[in-house]
This record gives structure tokens, C-alpha cells and sequence, in this order.
């Protein structure tokens, strides 16, 4: 039996914390905990640690906060703990020297059925492409990003209207536990790491940058409801509405619905018994929430009740 195991954990948000807190509340040995710098937040960049390392602090665990991964001290600091087994969950990507430092090697938790959704925003792109099915993996790190042998999986359902905001919290559960199952595996020996086979077409899930989020016209009415349900609530999906005076407004849609209502116009916004829809190339989408610039989200009705723009008339892009 190997339960000696010296672990140190390397992560950032609370997807992280989740893991984190799981082994240790399952009384495993977490020796230290590596976290990006502290980084300037609000209105007053007033710096702040990131939620692994506020979950750290209170476990009186010993945090890192390296600059630079490769640099001697923060190699030298993180083997002076001696650990035989590294986690990571949700953190960048790791050098040789630190990710083969431990005897154990180094295991990721990640947010999808590895081989597809390698990349660093896999919920988001398999609600995107309409994935009814996703999970975790565990797998043991090497060279290429997310590519490392397998050890475990488990699945969870996509609904078909689930957002970010329902499946984010599901698969930081689903990992934490995930990640003790693999664990005890470690501890005892009984590991079988598995290839990953060739991935799927078109299940890249690269970082997500604002003009990524902006809706495509182009799509159909079921794709842009996918899209906009794997971009909500954060970072958000959003149109770009020319107003009456010519100015140009990003407006967040937070939800939507889709609908058998047919479309016969090109792409604008639509009222009709006191629902909004964006018209699309095949059939009306319902909007159920929007923010626009300044604003708290609010719900169609509402926006439509304090709306002081004629929507006919405001060309999208």
C-alpha cells in the first residue's frame, strides 16, 4: 500500500477549491499549494488572492504564488517539500522540471471526456457545439497540453437547456470526487493509465476572448440558443445594437428559448405579446434575459417594460 503520499495541489478558482477542499476533508496530505500572484480587483485594484489561496490560508496550508514556473527559487522552493504526487485543477500549463518532480508523477482533474475538449474552456465549447453528454478526466501530465494518459473518467448529461451556470457547478463536484477515486487508486497501486484515443472533429475548446462571444447571425436559431447558454452567465454572449442615434451598445443575452415560430426577415429584434425574440435565418428565438451596458440583468419583461428604444427600428450586427 502507497498512503503516504505527499501531495501538493496546484490550482486558482473555486472550480479548484472544490478538489482542494475534498482532499482535505478527506484527510489527505496536501504539503503546500501552488496559485497565480495576487491580482488587482474593483474599482479600487485593490489586490486579491485568488480563491484557492483564501481556502489555503484558512487550512494554514503553505501557498506559492510563482511569477515564473521555470525560475530556480520556485523550483528549489517547491522540491523542498518533498512531495511524491502533484494535482492540478484549473492552472496553467506546468514546465517539465515541475510537472516530472514528483516520484508519482502529476495528475490533472479536467473539465471534459478527454480526448475532446482539450483546451483551456471546455464546459463553455461543449455547450456551444450541442454535446449532450460531458464529464471529467483524470489524467497523468506529459508534453502536449491536456494530451496525458488516462486514469479515470466519470459522465454527466448536458439538458438541452442547461448554461455554464447549471453545468460549471456539476462538473466541480463531479471532479473533486472523481479526484479521490483516482487517488485511492494511487495509494494502493491500482492504476491501469490508458492513451487517449484520436479526438473528435471540431472539439477544440480554446480560451475565450470577448470578441469570441459576440453572436453569429449566420447561425441558426438552435445554434445561437447552444451558444448563448455556454457563454451565460459569464462571459456572456452579446449583440451589437446600433441605437436611433447611431451609437453602437453590446447587449448581454443572458437566456434563451428557441421556438417553432417562423422566421420570413432578416436577423433583428422582434416584440410580439410582450415577448422578445431575435429573428434568425430559420425561426424566431425567444430572449428570456438581456443586459445592456451599465444595467443588471433583467428579465424580457421587465427590459421591455423600462425599454425606451424602438426595437424595430435598431439594426444588429
Amino acid at each position: 500500500m502507497n498512503n503516504d503520499l505527499r501531495i501538493v495541489f496546484f490550482g486558482t478558482p473555486d472550480f479548484a477549491v472544490a478538489s482542494l477542499k475534498a482532499l482535505i476533508d478527506a484527510g489527505k496530505n496536501v504539503v503546500a499549494v501552488v496559485t497565480t500572484p495576487d491580482k488587482p480587483a474593483g474599482r479600487g485594484h485593490k489586490l486579491q488572492p485568488s480563491p484557492v489561496k483564501e481556502f489555503a490560508v484558512e487550512q494554514n496550508l503553505p501557498v506559492l504564488q510563482p511569477t515564473n514556473l521555470k525560475s530556480e527559487d520556485f523550483v528549489g522552493e517547491l522540491a523542498s517539500y518533498n512531495a511524491n504526487l502533484q494535482i492540478v485543477v484549473a492552472f496553467r500549463m506546468l514546465p517539465e522540471v515541475v510537472w516530472n518532480m514528483p516520484k508519482h508523477g502529476t495528475y490533472n482533474v479536467h473539465g471534459s471526456l478527454l480526448p475532446d475538449y482539450r483546451g483551456a474552456a471546455p464546459i463553455n465549447w461543449a455547450i456551444i457545439n450541442g454535446e449532450k453528454e460531458t464529464g471529467v478526466t483524470t489524467f497523468k501530465l506529459q508534453h502536449e497540453i491536456d494530451t496525458g494518459n488516462i486514469l479515470d473518467q466519470a459522465k454527466t448529461a448536458i439538458g438541452p437547456n442547461d448554461s455554464m451556470g447549471d453545468l460549471y457547478p456539476r462538473l466541480m463536484h463531479l471532479g473533486a470526487d472523481l479526484l479521490l477515486k483516482s487517488i485511492a487508486n494511487i495509494e494502493s497501486g491500482n492504476i491501469e493509465l490508458k492513451p487517449q484515443p484520436t479526438p473528435k472533429q471540431n472539439t477544440h475548446a480554446p480560451k475565450i476572448f470577448k470578441e469570441t462571444c459576440k453572436i453569429d447571425l449566420n447561425k441558426t436559431a438552435q445554434e445561437i440558443h447552444n451558444f448563448v447558454r455556454g457563454m451565460s452567465p459569464f462571459p456572456a454572449a452579446f449583440l451589437s445594437v446600433k441605437l436611433e442615434d447611431g451609437n453602437i451598445e453590446n447587449w448581454k443575452i443572458l437566456e434563451t428559448r428557441t421556438t417553432e415560430l417562423a422566421s420570413d426577415s432578416s436577423p433583428s429584434l422582434h416584440v410580439n405579446d410582450n415577448q422578445l425574440y431575435l429573428v434568425c435565418k430559420d425561426v424566431l428565438l425567444e430572449i428570456k434575459s438581456v443586459q445592456t451596458p451599465g444595467k443588471k440583468r433583467l428579465s424580457s419583461d421587465d427590459f421591455l417594460r423600462g425599454n425606451r428604444h424602438d426595437l424595430s427600428a435598431l439594426t444588429i450586427t
